[in-house]
């Protein structure tokens, strides 16, 4: 068959033989966003080219090393940002690989709740609804759950939105020392259920319920992520290809600035130009966002797809605290801790506002315990952790003009962010201690997370139908510009109280799905 890109090169474009590449939908990111759109492209018989900056995260030995991937950040390959309130630079929760932050997220995939599409009211401020309605996507999530091999629909979460078709696989048991947990919420009136995971355990799967899962690299690929489950099956289309090492610079348009003609971006040092037909933006929320506004011109002054003023604004990441429960007298044997999650507060059910989520996270180790508590003894930290039980609390956070991502005059990025609806959050913690010293746990030690952990990230480019308050229209199209589409999580109006991967791959199926984009 012919090559459509006109030439013998593999799938991965390798060397180069000239400083421009022709293709019919270039895709700006290999994340969950990215992956999927080109997978849901891949047989549609259009030259798809897939831009990522980063290389292969390499399966080595210290894939499953705490003190490699923690202490050393061994993987951590993003640039400093900075901190607006402080003018400290960070080191971002953002990783620069062919799958993006899904090569070492932990894999849980929710839906958002049929409510989280709708308006909802917090302590500060508003959540505000989507431009379509949960049943609208319901379909795509089913579709994502099937690309991402998710185990479990989630039976006995309370809040669990309907679903016209079972996840593809079973639920994943819990380990003995989590089963005696799940009975002790049980007994308390609670509602544990099995989390939705996106691990490979099918009967001949490659997952062997390890520790190291949960921002850990999978050593054998066994983490369905956006590398192994979208981007390599979407690699044996003969029309899709990938370049990898490739950081787009600039977004060039014609000179009404209505419509992309070209990126400009560097390979290895070398300059290159993209053409295409039509654009799909999915860096992330902080990148692309970064990439709109360096994308300036005389029709577009404070750039790109920004004449509403609203890019980079409106950041949402979560207010989240890392939970320890401790109780010195037994050791927890659990191998592979995410599998329990609680709902119980999700909606608020006693209280006049929503407090969040709860869900395990994977089994803590002493060097990931390190850079929080410096001072203490190695031999404690190990200690602690054998004894404990970990989880996550997430609360939702609303969206707010002055969160936002923003530029200096060198391109470096800043966030200016300050946490919201933390007295819910307060609220939240209060329960889940008091629910786990009943369930035996004496001792518990917590950890809000700052500036620095923002895999949850949304916002800054807003979707919505009015081009005055919105970036991009229902079906993600820039209002601006009209073959650029934000198929990241930027566009959310909201950031519910979950992990938001799964909804991002949906709402991608459910933009392609439109034809707007391979038209």
């Amino acid at each position: 068959m012919t090559d459509p890109f006109g030439s013998d090169q593999p799938p991965v474009v390798g060397s180069l033989d000239s400083d421009h590449i022709d293709c019919d939908i270039a895709i700006i990111g290999s994340g969950m966003g990215g992956a999927t759109a080109a997978f849901a492209l891949r047989d549609t018989g259009r030259r798809v080219l897939v831009i990522e900056r980063g290389d292969f995260l390499p399966r080595e030995e210290q894939n499953w090393s705490a003190a490699a991937v923690f202490a050393e950040k061994r993987y951590k390959n993003a640039e400093l940002w900075y901190d607006g309130r402080t003018g400290k630079p960070f080191l971002p929760g953002v990783h620069y690989w062919v799958g993006g932050n899904t090569k070492v997220y932990g894999a849980c995939l929710p839906r958002f709740r049929v409510e989280d599409f709708g308006a909802i009211r917090h302590p500060d401020g508003i959540s505000p609804a989507w431009p379509f309605e949960y049943s609208e996507i319901e379909p795509y999530y089913c579709q994502a759950e099937k690309i991402y091999g998710v185990h479990g629909n989630g039976e006995g979460d309370p809040t669990a939105p309907w679903r016209s078709a079972d996840a593809p696989y079973p639920e994943l048991e819990h380990e003995p020392d989590l089963a005696a947990l799940a009975d002790s919420l049980n007994a308390q009136g609670l509602h544990p259920f099995h989390m939705p995971m996106g691990v490979d355990l099918r009967p001949d799967g490659r997952c062997i319920r390890c520790q190291t899962c949960d921002g850990y690299p999978c050593r054998l690929g066994a983490k369905n992520d956006a590398e192994t489950r979208a981007i390599t099956p979407a690699l044996e289309s003969p029309t899709v290809k990938l370049i990898t090492r490739t950081l787009v610079k600039r977004i060039g348009t014609t000179p009404d600035g209505r419509t992309v003609t070209e990126l400009e971006a560097v390979r290895d040092g070398r300059e290159l130009r993209i053409r295409a037909e039509r654009f799909i933006l999915a860096a992330g929320a902080a990148n692309s966002t970064a990439l709109l506004l360096r994308s300036g011109s005389a029709r577009h002054p404070n750039g790109l797809a920004n004449s509403s003023m609203l890019v980079g604004t409106n950041y949402m990441v979560h207010a989240s605290t890392f939970f320890m429960a401790v109780d010195p007298r037994r050791t927890n044997h659990v191998e592979f801790q995410k599998t329990l999650g609680i709902n119980d507060w999700y909606l608020g059910n006693d209280r006049e506002f929503p407090l969040g989520n709860v869900q395990m996270l994977g089994k803590l180790k002493a060097p990931m315990l390190k850079e929080a508590r410096p001072w203490a003894p190695d031999l404690a930290l190990k200690y602690i952790a054998n004894h404990s039980v970990d989880l996550y609390l997430t609360t939702e956070d609303v969206p707010k003009p002055e969160n936002r991502v923003r530029l200096d005059r060198n391109g470096k990025i800043w966030v200016d962010w300050t946490s919201n609806n933390l007295s819910s959050h307060a609220e939240l913690l209060k329960r889940v201690t008091r629910t786990m010293k009943r369930a035996g746990y004496p001792l518990i030690l917590t950890e809000r997370m700052g500036i620095e952990t923002n895999s949850h990230m949304c916002g800054t480019a807003v979707m919505g139908e009015d081009p005055g308050r919105s970036v991009i229209d229902r079906d993600c199209r820039a209002h601006d510009v009209g073959n650029l589409w934000l198929l990241d999580s930027s566009g959310f109006p909201s950031s519910a109280g979950l992990n938001p991967a799964l909804t991002i791959a949906a709402n991608a199926l459910r933009v392609i799905d439109t034809g707007v984009i391979d038209g």
